[in-house]
């Protein structure tokens, strides 16, 4: 793959003729202005000798507006017709976009996720891709045009009926392409500059990352960063497709999310000179705890609850068990959920608190959850205490605690949680001239 100065800050290099993937969010074509400034890059792309594939979002806020409509004429929907529904706002971009390019004289085809040969699993509203078959899209390139493709939607195999691949489906939608095309790169489109060490809002010195590694990239959108989507990062990673983070409004290179390439048999693999030791850090809100307490000591009763959050179909992320204070019979489950999640499955549970035997349920959705992502916590012991140093001489309270190789993540108040970043951040120096942040 021919990519050059993955660490040192340089541009990436792709020969003239290589295959080109690129994504371009709702806030990126959100207007009529947005609209001809994505046609300029794909042309300029075109004109540079690349075949170039083009996944676009809906229109600013048009799913939204689309997931409203369907709630006011029907207060429940049936998911299949509002995956119908709401797979028209891509459409709409594909073919605004192919008009752009029209006044360009770039020649385009315009193709629905069905027609790019994305198939999915049938679930209405988060489809799981489970093949690619991308014949027409290949045959389009082979002509010398542009293949413009709806994000955010697929066929199912069974029925052929339309499925919504759920948040961040379009970003998804662009590397499934690209890894089954065999394309040189994924450039992902936005609004940001591409992936920092720390929330910029939060930390305003925080520092744009030139380069990481996927499995870093990985541990940063499990933690909460939004900049990309969990699982289309995953999807990057298990097929070592290169992805480019940056801004559609500037012309500035972004985030370069490399494959991580490993011989097993090598053993752990450390950092470069020019990798720094941590990546970033990241907060996430939008999360709820839930102990079960006084549930049955034995793995039948772990068996029980989690058979229960199966069905609501809900993540679960931190998990910890302890002894309850009812007695050594008896013990308390305590795991986040995403807080949106966090109603359904307190009334799941609630409705089996006879099957299961538990005595109590507690919900707080009054938190926040905080990570420290970087490859070089492999390889150095101090970065666990330096951590929860900064969080200490901050005074933020740990709830919970989870590692990775290369992530930690604490809950906390949710109050407490822009000073914790800020206290880790200045701790390893993640953002230039540290000494003009104030911890508030």
């Amino acid at each position: 793959m021919p990519l050059q100065g993955l660490h040192s800050g340089r541009s990436l290099k792709v020969p003239s003729g290589s295959l080109v993937v690129q994504k371009y969010g709702g806030s990126s074509v959100a207007d009529p202005e947005g609209i001809r400034r994505v046609a300029g890059r794909v042309a300029a792309a075109h004109i540079a000798g690349h075949q170039v594939v083009v996944v676009v979002s809906a229109m600013g806020d048009t799913t939204d507006e689309l997931l409203e409509l369907a709630t006011r004429v029907a207060p429940s929907p049936r998911s299949k017709d509002v995956d119908a529904l709401l797979t028209t706002g891509e459409r709409i971009s594909t073919s605004v976009l192919a008009i752009a390019l029209a006044s360009l004289g770039i020649p385009s085809r315009t193709f629905s996720g069905s027609k790019a040969g994305l198939i999915t699993d049938g679930t209405h509203r988060n489809a799981h891709i489970v093949d690619v078959q991308p014949a027409k899209i290949q045959a389009c390139l082979d002509h010398g045009a542009v293949a413009i493709v709806a994000g955010f939607q697929g066929r199912s195999r069974k029925k052929g009926k339309i499925t919504t691949l759920g948040r961040g489906g379009s970003d998804l939608t662009a590397v499934a392409l690209a890894a089954a095309l065999g394309a040189a790169v994924c450039e992902i489109y936005t609004d940001v500059d591409g992936v920092f060490t720390a929330d910029p809002r939060v930390v305003p010195r925080a520092r744009k990352i030139d380069s990481i590694s996927s499995d870093e990239m990985l541990e940063l959108a499990a933690s909460g960063a939004k900049v990309l989507n969990l699982r289309c990062v995953e999807y990057a990673r298990r097929f070592s497709v290169c992805i480019h983070v940056r801004s559609s409004f500037t012309m500035d290179e972004g985030t370069l999310i490399v494959p991580a390439i490993h011989d097993p048999a090598a053993g752990p693999r450390t950092p470069s000179k020019e990798q720094p030791v941590i990546t970033g850090v990241v907060r996430e809100r939008s999360t709820a705890k839930i102990t079960v307490a006084g549930a049955p000591n034995d793995a039948a009763g772990i068996s029980l609850v989690f058979g229960v959050l199966a069905g609501t179909n809900a993540n679960v992320d931190m998990i910890v068990q302890n002894t309850s204070s009812d007695g050594a019979d008896r013990m308390d489950l305590t795991f986040t959920v995403r807080a949106a999640d966090g109603p359904r499955v307190v009334e799941a549970l609630e409705g089996a608190r006879q099957i299961i035997g538990f005595h109590r349920l507690h919900y707080d959705e009054q938190i926040g959850k905080l990570s420290l992502v970087g490859l070089g916590m492999r390889s150095d012991p101090h970065v666990v205490a330096k951590f929860f140093k900064a969080l200490s001489a901050a005074g933020i309270n740990v709830e919970l605690i989870s590692t990775s190789e290369v992530r930690i993540t604490v809950v906390t108040r949710a109050a407490q949680l822009d000073e914790a970043a800020r206290a880790v951040d200045a701790a390893f120096h993640l953002s230039p001239r540290q000494e003009a942040l104030t911890l508030r």
